[in-house]
């Protein structure tokens, strides 16, 4: 329920707490005193409309917050988990706000964190719904009427059943849609395919096979260019003339002679050991040097080859030569597909025409209990309308099935019909009823519904307007029915209304040079002065208490 709600720089409204309970809360005060405002303000905080005009004059920006308190097994907290905005878990409850700035700029909030306006709307239709003589959005779009028919019934599990068939059927739909599409295709060319497969069946691309023949033949050809040099160095220190023999026996003679002249040849002779030990490293490195430049000339023939055909193949099919595998799969498939499609396309058509028939056989019987509950609806709100001063009247459930347009809701349009007279053409009920005769049957259908089917906190503003004396008695007590199931707002100018709430809430404007819409709760003595200025005007006379006090002992003995 609407627990309270916060109001600051909105129109003649300065700053303003409510706090609200659960049960029938009416809202009266004069003409004019701003009882449209506070509507106004909750309907921006529930994701209305909003106008730079809302802001009060001075103010920079406006804002409203709206505190409520929902059980967690609500369906909105299923909506705000996926959108991530339950920080706390559900049971920190919700905080609806909304800043309106005098440049027409808005913004909005669920939880203290910034959402879309759509999304704040979303949330706030979830939590409350506000009905006045044109106010009845929810009841104008005809899904809405199957909704709350599905909830009435609680048909719930009857319409996921059909929901899950029809998504099964669409499914399948679809993949069927989709093996025509690549058979047809594949038909088209199908001898341009069978080339392909059979030429890439036979090239045999592999990944990664371009880079490793590119760097082998770079290798090849590197290797290629420096073959003579590498034999010629290693010639040169392994051939005839190599100059490690002279060398050595250079070394040899020195050695021999290094005892007859002691310290004279030393230095010599180790230079001459190190310079045969690096020649001899040397050669032991170009000798693996040649080893690994070795190669077939038919081996670098061949890679060249092989990659001249991959890349002819990749301009061919206009892929890479990386995606030239995957390419040749995608065509085996498709060839695939033509080959053994009419027996894969026969037995997804035979799935098709099985699901189509478990959705239609779901639907009906859907359908039938849609029906039911529309005929049960109809007389639960059939008996509510005489005291209403409807009793002339009808309201009953239109509904129309075609298989043919199957959604995943079922096969049936729903909507609320009326006929206020007899003799006159029975309609869609907000086309043919009147504005006092809507509200009555908006109070009506609301009632038989009681807390299936509606938001938390229903706020009904004036629907009493134009009716008195047992039609307005009439109204306050439906209106207190139906705040035993849910919290009812009330904004009224029946006095029978007003004496059967549970609270009460005074609207009024006062101030000095700057005009304020101001609100308070009243009780008691208080309450009955109010009741005693609804019955009599602006002079409230003793008849008129004693009446507003029979009023309110009633109201309290009906409650």
């Amino acid at each position: 329920m609407l627990v309270s709600l916060s109001i600051n720089d909105i129109v003649l409204i300065r700053s303003l707490n409510i706090d609200f309970g659960d049960g029938l809360a009416v809202l009266s005060g004069e003409t004019g005193a701003g009882k449209s405002i506070l509507l106004d303000s909750l309907s921006l905080a529930m994701g209305g409309r909003g106008d730079g005009d809302l802001v009060r004059v001075g103010a920079a920006q406006g804002q409203v917050s709206a505190i409520f308190d929902v059980s967690v097994d609500h369906p909105v907290f299923d909506m705000l988990e996926e959108q991530e905005l339950l920080p706390g878990g559900r049971e920190e409850g919700l905080i609806l706000r909304r800043s309106q700035g005098n440049d027409g700029r808005t913004r909005a909030y669920i939880n203290d964190r910034p959402v879309s306006v759509g999304n704040l709307r979303a949330v706030g239709k979830m939590l409350v719904e506000i009905h006045g003589q044109h106010e009845e959005r929810a009841m104008v779009d005809p899904a809405a009427h199957r909704e709350l028919v599905d909830a009435f019934g609680g048909l719930e599990a009857d319409v996921g059943q059909v929901r899950a068939a029809f998504e099964a059927w669409k499914e399948t739909s679809r993949r069927l849609a989709q093996l025509k599409a690549r058979i047809a295709k594949a038909a088209a060319d199908a001898e341009y395919l069978r080339a392909s497969v059979d030429e890439l069946t036979v090239l045999a691309p592999q990944e990664g096979e371009e880079e490793e023949l590119a760097t082998r033949r770079q290798t090849m050809m590197a290797a290629e260019k420096i073959a003579t040099d590498l034999d010629e160095a290693y010639q040169t220190l392994n051939g005839q003339g190599s100059p490690v023999p002279t060398l050595v026996s250079a070394m040899r003679k020195l050695e021999r002679k290094a005892d007859n002249a002691p310290g004279l040849l030393e230095g010599a002779i180790e230079a001459f050991g190190s310079a045969l030990d690096a020649l001899a490293t040397a050669e032991s490195e170009l000798e693996h040097a040649l080893r690994l430049s070795e190669f077939d000339p038919k081996e670098l023939e061949a890679a060249e080859e092989r990659l001249f055909a991959l890349r002819a193949a990749s301009r061919k099919y206009n892929v890479p030569v990386e995606g030239l595998a995957a390419h040749a799969i995608r065509l085996t498939q498709e060839l695939s597909d033509l080959d053994a499609g009419e027996d894969r396309l026969a037995e997804l058509e035979g799935e098709v025409a099985a699901l189509r028939g478990v959705l239609e056989e779901a639907a009906s019987k859907l359908s039938a209990k849609r029906r039911a509950a529309g005929e049960n609806l109809s007389s639960k709100v059939m008996a509510e309308l005489p005291p209403l001063k409807l009793d002339q009247a009808r309201f009953f459930v239109q509904q129309e099935s075609s298989p043919t347009e199957m959604t995943a809701e079922g096969c049936d349009t729903l909507e609320f019909f009326v006929q206020t007279n007899p003799g006159t053409r029975p309609g869609a009920m907000m086309k043919v009823a009147s504005g006092g005769e809507l509200s009555r049957f908006l109070l009506a259908l609301k009632v038989a519904l009681a807390d299936r089917g509606s938001a938390p906190t229903l706020v009904f503003d004036e629907i009493d307007t134009g009716v008195g004396g047992a039609v307005a008695d009439a109204i306050g007590a439906r209106l207190a029915q139906l705040a035993q199931k849910v919290q009812v707002l009330s904004v009224t100018h029946a006095p029978q209304v007003a004496a059967r709430a549970s609270s009460h809430f005074l609207i009024s404007k006062g101030g000095g040079e700057v005009v304020e819409t101001r609100v308070r709760t009243i009780a008691d003595d208080e309450r009955q002065e109010e009741i005693a200025r609804m019955l009599s005007g602006a002079e409230v006379t003793s008849e008129a208490r004693a009446a507003a006090a029979r009023l309110m002992a009633a109201g309290t003995g009906a409650a």
